[in-house]
């Protein structure tokens, strides 16, 4: 096993290659929101867009984070590869995405929007649908990767 470092280290991987393959193998991420000027995390099925600079999740509209977001559009998005054991820390990566969030409106773009998320998640094809469901689009600002525990590596979107 590799020896776990003690310095932060600065990364060259290619991020938005790394968002394509976690977003292959990972089904769930962990939203931050803001309420009442705390953190709030929330547990999410999403999907990432094709140009790897936005990501989809949908939630019930009475839910808060769903209110969270009216409130405050700035949130992040953390999608990881982690394992549940010691053996992980070297090979576990996390992306955290920093961006706006807003619910997309009802229309063309909402249905293949939804058609994306649907595809990745087809078990949720009627809730995505449903009439009380909002669908979430957000939209990439900043990604940082990290993997060999403290390799860091920042894509920030006006580079692309």
């Amino acid at each position: 096993m590799n020896k776990i470092p003690f310095r932060k280290t600065r990364g060259k991987v290619n991020v938005q290659e790394r968002l394509r393959v976690l977003n292959k193998k990972q089904r769930h991420a962990v939203l931050a929101s803001v309420a009442d000027g705390q953190p709030y995390t929330s547990l999410v099925a999403f999907a990432l867009t094709p140009d790897m600079q936005g990501a989809l999740f949908a939630t019930p509209r009475k839910t808060a984070k769903y209110r969270n977001i009216l409130g405050n559009r700035h949130v992040s998005l953390m999608i990881d590869s982690r394992s549940n054991s010691t053996k992980g820390y070297m090979k576990s990566e996390a992306v955290t995405i920093l961006g706006t969030a807003a619910p997309v409106r009802k229309g063309r773009n909402r249905d293949e929007l939804a058609a994306l998320i649907i595809k990745k998640h087809p078990q949720l094809s009627g809730f995505i649908h449903a009439s009380t469901t909002a669908l979430i689009f957000i939209s990439f600002e900043k990604v940082i990767h990290a993997g060999q525990f403290q390799t860091v590596t920042v894509w920030e979107l006006q580079d692309a």
